[in-house]
């Protein structure tokens, strides 16, 4: 659902099956932004944004999708390298203001 209210905002939209897929479509394809689920299993969400910036993306804007909203959880995406955190349900609008605000998306 969130894929296709991005699309309806004017944004091109990547899906991956799992967490190595997105990690290499994220590499590969260079992309603005990226939205990952934290609750991932295998590499979880947390893994997924240290090694996109260990790979020297600074300039993507990571953005963490989960149920973990406590101060805890916020700042554990923080240190990962996430830009933002949004607990679900995720209000689609709130994420393509984000996106609008960065001059690079």
């Amino acid at each position: 659902m969130l894929r296709h209210l991005l699309e309806l905002s004017g944004h091109e939209v990547h899906e991956a099956a799992d967490a190595v897929r997105g990690l290499e479509q994220a590499l590969v394809l260079h992309p603005d932004a990226v939205v990952i689920d934290l609750g991932l299993p295998g590499l979880d969400g947390y893994q997924v944004a240290q090694r996109i910036r260990a790979a020297g993306r600074r300039d993507v804007v990571l953005i963490a999708v989960t149920g973990y909203g406590q101060r805890e959880d916020r700042l554990r995406s923080s240190a990962a390298g996430f830009d933002a955190h949004f607990t679900k349900p995720v209000d689609p609008a709130a994420i393509d203001a984000l996106l609008q605000r960065h001059p690079t998306v």
